[in-house]
């Protein structure tokens, strides 16, 4: 099964160089022409995946047409680009494997729901987990979900792309895989917000434990198993980047934490904080469901200016006490 990347940011960089690892000819599609003249000639992302050596044998284009020959996509460009890319891709009804975390805005799709609408032909699949791209990229350990219906195409993909460091676990709940990654980035800006206002390791510890709970509560709204939930592609995903600074959704909450602005901290970025996008669509889809998501809730009020870190901290700590399973 020949694969072919699309999008050649740093996580689709890395898994192109786990596919590539061991002499496979591999293919990727990046927008942008230094990109793909960085890859090609010098082996290196050195705009997005800095001082990693790359296999020779992976190539990069900007031309979308040379990749239909491939026998399925790993799709991993931002998840507000997802329909436009899915709509210039070749025609051939390939396997879409989906890399991108988040929520469209204007319609509040999960990405599987984006790519049924768009590719009705092609079978769907969600690569999901807790994954620093350049800890993948070295070939250090990582275990992710692999998410798809189809359980002999998810085995097919697995057997595909598995190495050594690099183990996927099927499951057949496309929902839950993607709802884990899609609230996680909201939850990590609430924790950097945590870090950057210095609020101490319990506050940390405190949301990751009730950001689990909006998680679950959401996905399980949405169809999702609370085993799915609580396994790499949610609460595995959630600890990860709610505890770093490779964590580009953690590092903007860091920033908002320190009294930076919004506009300004998204203003300085090449690369996506997809929580930032996701947080008010989130927020209104929860609200459709009936579903309860006060952090979710207080992340938006930050993004959007319209109350400090000391006010929402506050509104938090000042919600009436409930037993823990509420």
């Amino acid at each position: 099964m020949k694969i072919g990347i699309v999008g050649a940011g740093a996580w689709g960089t890395a898994l192109a160089q786990t596919i590539a690892a061991e002499g496979a000819q591999t293919l990727i599609w990046a927008r942008e022409a230094d990109v793909v003249d960085s890859i090609t000639t010098s082996h290196e992302n050195r705009l997005f995946l800095p001082g990693i050596p790359l296999s020779p044998t992976l190539r990069a284009t900007q031309n979308l047409a040379e990749l239909t020959h491939c026998h399925a996509f790993l799709v991993v460009t931002p998840a507000q680009h997802l329909r436009a890319v899915l709509s210039a891709l070749p025609a051939g009804g390939q396997p879409l494997v989906l890399c991108a975390k988040g929520i469209e805005e204007g319609t509040g799709l999960l990405m599987h729901e984006v790519a049924r609408a768009v590719r009705p032909g092609s079978p769907v699949a969600v690569l999901s987990g807790p994954t620093f791209a350049h800890e993948v990229a070295r070939g250090l350990p990582t275990a992710i979900t692999l998410a798809a219906e189809d359980r002999d195409l998810g085995e097919r993909l697995i057997a595909r792309i598995a190495r050594p460091h690099f183990r996927p676990y099927y499951t057949d709940d496309v929902a839950g895989a993607e709802v884990g990654g899609a609230v996680k980035n909201v939850l990590a800006i609430a924790c950097g917000v945590v870090e950057g206002r210095g609020l101490g390791q319990n506050a940390r510890a405190a949301l990751i434990s009730r950001g689990f709970a909006e998680m679950t509560r959401f996905g399980l709204a949405k169809g999702a198993r609370a085993e799915t939930l609580a396994g790499l592609s949610g609460l595995g995903d959630l600890v990860l980047t709610c505890s770093s600074t490779a964590s580009r959704n953690f590092s903007l909450g860091k920033g908002l934490g320190e009294g930076r602005s919004a506009a300004d901290l998204l203003a300085d970025r090449r690369t996506v904080a997809e929580g930032a996008f996701t947080a008010p669509v989130l927020k209104a889809a929860a609200a459709r469901l009936g579903v309860d998501m006060p952090i979710v809730s207080a992340v938006c009020a930050l993004l959007a200016g319209e109350a400090s870190v000391d006010t929402v901290v506050g509104d938090l700590l000042s919600r009436p006490l409930r037993s823990e399973g509420d």
